[in-house]
């Protein structure tokens, strides 16, 4: 593992956690499609501490008014009662409970199902499939869904579905923010809504993730430090791109992205 290996998956992390095209996809294929050593589980975890560090930096903001209207009635909640009073939020007061119920049902599957992630979910041919269905789908909900229900228009249920198909992403290809924000628009998300509500999600999955397996950052080398920063620094910038780019157009450009990709799969699959 070089310095321009930690930089390329660092790069492949911040962009991939944030966009719909499957981060742990695209960290797989990297090191097949361009013969360089798999980095192995401390690399792993550097990486998406790099990108929780993404989330937060982005959304602070929004988290510390998240939690502060939720508990508006604890001495916590007049502390920061300058967003509780909910005068010219972006969120209501069940948006904290929201989240918490979406992520249940991702922490579960990823406890489950670990070792399966690490093993028999990394064939090639297998993120090729999901990487077009899962496409596919979101193409069709971007093009047939109504997009008219906001964040604050989320329900239990809803919050549920979404938790539900984040727990599907454990299998590469599928895309964690391919899947949540796919679910939020056939529930009729408008599109800054579901991604707004996906990254927001991804903040709790990711800190879970990373305090399992928290020894590996305390003994991170200058390479996984490397990687932290730059999937920081992309991710960060993919957040910001994102959510101006879905603004003005749509979610289409990644099912052709997704499909491309899943062609150039299996003919370096058959050719190798």
């Amino acid at each position: 593992m070089t310095l321009f290996h930690a930089i390329i998956l660092g790069l492949i992390q911040g962009f991939g956690e944030f966009l719909p095209i499957s981060s742990s996809g695209h960290l797989i294929l990297a090191p097949w499609l361009l013969n360089f050593p798999d980095p192995g589980l401390s690399f792993d975890v550097a990486l998406h501490f790099g990108t929780l560090i993404a989330v937060v930096l982005y959304f602070w903001k929004d988290f510390l008014e998240i939690i502060c209207i939720a508990f508006s009635s604890s001495p916590f909640g007049r502390g920061c009662r300058v967003f509780a009073t909910g005068e010219g939020s972006k969120y209501n007061k069940n948006i904290f409970w929201l989240l918490v119920i979406a992520t249940i049902p991702g922490a579960l599957f990823g406890f489950l199902l670990e070792s399966k992630a690490e093993t028999i979910f990394r064939n090639p041919l297998l993120i090729a499939g999901t990487l077009s269905i899962v496409g596919l789908i979101l193409y069709l909900a971007d093009k047939y869904a109504s997009h008219k229900r906001n964040i604050n228009e989320l329900t239990k249920k809803d919050a549920t579905l979404i938790g539900l198909s984040q727990a599907f992403a454990i299998i590469p290809g599928v895309s964690r923010a391919g899947a949540t924000i796919t679910t939020g628009l056939f529930l009729g998300l408008d599109r800054v809504s579901a991604a707004r509500f996906s990254f927001l999600l991804s903040a709790p999955i990711i800190l879970g993730a990373t305090l399992v397996k928290i020894k590996y950052i305390a003994a991170a080398g200058t390479l996984e430090i490397v990687a932290i920063l730059t999937a920081a620094l992309s991710g960060y910038f993919a957040i910001s791109w994102m959510l101006k780019f879905i603004e003005r157009v749509s979610y289409k450009v990644f099912f052709w992205y997704r499909l491309a990709l899943a062609v150039i799969i299996v003919l370096v699959w058959f050719l190798k």
